[in-house]
């Protein structure tokens, strides 16, 4: 059964043998109606409901009422239906930072039936066009600062490109009514299409249902931050990359609540941004918190109770030295963009530092070992998970096995659980070092590592050698970069030895001035090795 005219992604979603089970039933709060476009219940309703006035979106310059947003996704999905040759089914590119009209092009392509593909604003056209030929994108909507690498993007798969953040888009889309119907998209109908941040070989499409992006915002949120209507969130991952999208768009509007959106979003402008316009939840990475942790004597953060972070481990010395600082406790968490958003985190009530958390709402995990077989309390082993959402692949058969098996998704990572169900973080699958017969995890060594006073950041791989198997390799930033020598390696490698177990020391130590990481934050270490 095909729920769109253009079936491209129903025709290439694995069969339902392929998908992860869902174990769960008589859960009420995850159960929607069969025909069902999401945006009706994160948008539409609050106007129904006479809410259309209250503050949505906001940023340094303006505030958008929910009334102010659901008026210009309206008018965004009458131009596709109307003057840009749109069928429903269609993949839309969007192409932006963090803004009100990103988030207005993410409702109208809904509204018109479409599936949205949103990427980073630093992606260059290369990677734009791998994703545009894979996903066989036919319009894109791309905010005019971001006009030059897509202009270099040249498929036969587009029909129409349009840039907003101009007049012209303005004068255009002022000509369309501010109310329209929404397509009548079904609960188990394609409503966005994500791109994994895979390094090497074809990037895998990640597809997720209508009924996939509310049902995310009954989990994490309801579990971990308990938000109302007067919360303001705010955070630095793009809408592009899931975590953004739930935690800077979803669970703000499912709520009721608004959110503050920064382009360009460094420690010093989050924190200004929470000091003046009183945030309440801000959602950012490890290493943004790390540096937040030093400025923050500087601001007023006393409106922030509650602070995420996620995208890749939290160490337990960032957690500490935060809480140290404000009396906050951060909330580490685990998501994916095949799962879409968080399934393992914390909440204030529920936490043990260190700790990644328990299975949140809507899920649940164990440990297993190659054969799928669960291990026993505290021994490492694969992640697997299932639940509310799941993976599915589009086209990509050979991962879709890869990753669920025996009806669980495999997220690639190393895990201990403890007798209290508590999930400890020991590295990505592909991150453990194996040393003269030792397994060492590079999440722990840099754990270390960031407890010697002179380091700033650092990331850890391991270098292949003859006599050992593997290396331990640290990438390291110091605070002080006139300070690099090797009487400094010297040091810290002695040091290192006094403070955890000797053969996990870095025996090679490079001094940079920076360290490779991605648009969200996080560390890439493949390009270090």
């Amino acid at each position: 059964m095909s729920y769109y005219q253009d079936s491209f992604a129903e025709d290439h979603l694995p069969t339902i043998e392929l998908q992860a089970e869902y174990p769960f039933v008589n859960l009420e709060q995850f159960q929607f109606p069969e025909i069902l476009n999401c945006v009706d219940y994160l948008l539409d309703k609050h106007i129904r409901e006479g809410r259309g006035n209250t503050p949505c979106l906001r940023t340094f310059n303006e505030v958008w009422t929910y009334q102010d947003l659901f008026n210009k996704a309206n008018q965004i999905a009458q131009l596709l239906q109307h003057d840009l040759e749109f069928i429903p089914g269609n993949r839309v590119l969007i192409r932006s930072a963090n803004n009100p009209m990103m988030v207005a092009c993410w409702f109208g392509v809904l509204k018109a039936g479409g599936i949205v593909v949103s990427t980073m604003p630093l992606l260059r056209a290369k990677e734009l066009q791998t994703i545009v030929e894979c996903a066989q994108i036919s319009h894109v909507l791309c905010h005019a600062d971001l006009a030059e690498e897509m202009q270099l993007v040249k498929s036969k798969y587009i029909k129409q490109l349009k840039y907003f953040g101009n007049a012209d888009f303005d004068i255009h889309t002022s000509r369309f009514s501010t109310t329209n119907n929404n397509y009548p998209t079904h609960s188990n109908a394609v409503a966005l299409i994500g791109f994994t941040s895979g390094t090497t070989g074809l990037p895998k499409m990640t597809a997720h249902y209508h009924k996939d992006i509310l049902t995310i915002c009954e989990a994490f949120p309801v579990y971990s931050l308990q938000p109302t209507a007067a919360d303001i969130f705010t955070g630095s991952p793009p809408i592009g990359f899931t975590f953004g999208l739930g935690g800077l768009v979803l669970f703000p509007m499912y709520f009721g609540a608004s959110t503050f959106l920064i382009e360009k979003p460094s420690p010093d402008i989050l924190l200004q941004a929470i000091q003046d316009y009183q945030i309440t939840i801000c959602f950012t990475a490890p290493t943004a918190w790390r540096v937040i942790t030093t400025k923050v004597a500087e601001y007023n953060i006393s409106s922030l109770r509650k602070c995420v972070s996620a995208g890749e481990t939290l160490p337990l010395k960032v957690w500490q030295d935060w809480y140290d600082a404000t009396g906050l406790k951060i909330i580490d968490g685990i998501g994916a963009t095949e799962m879409l958003h968080i399934f393992i985190s914390s909440n204030e009530d529920n936490m043990k530092p260190g700790a990644t958390g328990k299975a949140v709402i809507g899920y649940e995990a164990k440990i297993v070992d190659e054969m799928g077989n669960e291990l026993p309390r505290n021994t490492p082993g694969r992640l697997a998970v299932r639940g509310i959402t799941g993976c599915k692949y589009i086209d990509r058969e050979d991962k879709q096995r890869e990753y669920v098996q025996n009806g669980w998704n495999l997220t690639g990572d190393i895990f201990k659980q403890d007798e209290e169900d508590y999930f400890w973080f020991v590295a990505r699958g592909d991150d453990m070092i194996i040393s003269s017969g030792y397994n060492i995890a590079a999440i722990e060594v840099e754990s270390v590592l960031l407890q010697h006073e002179a380091i700033l950041e650092c990331a850890v791989i391991g270098l292949p050698d003859e006599e050992r198997g593997m290396l331990v390799c640290a990438y390291i930033v110091l605070k002080n970069a006139s300070f690099a020598s090797e009487r400094l390696k010297n040091e810290i490698q002695h040091w290192f030895k006094q403070n955890a177990a000797p053969y996990k020391y870095p025996r090679v130590i490079h001094f940079v001035n920076e360290l490779p990481k991605t648009e969200t934050g996080k560390i890439q270490r493949f390009k270090l090795k």
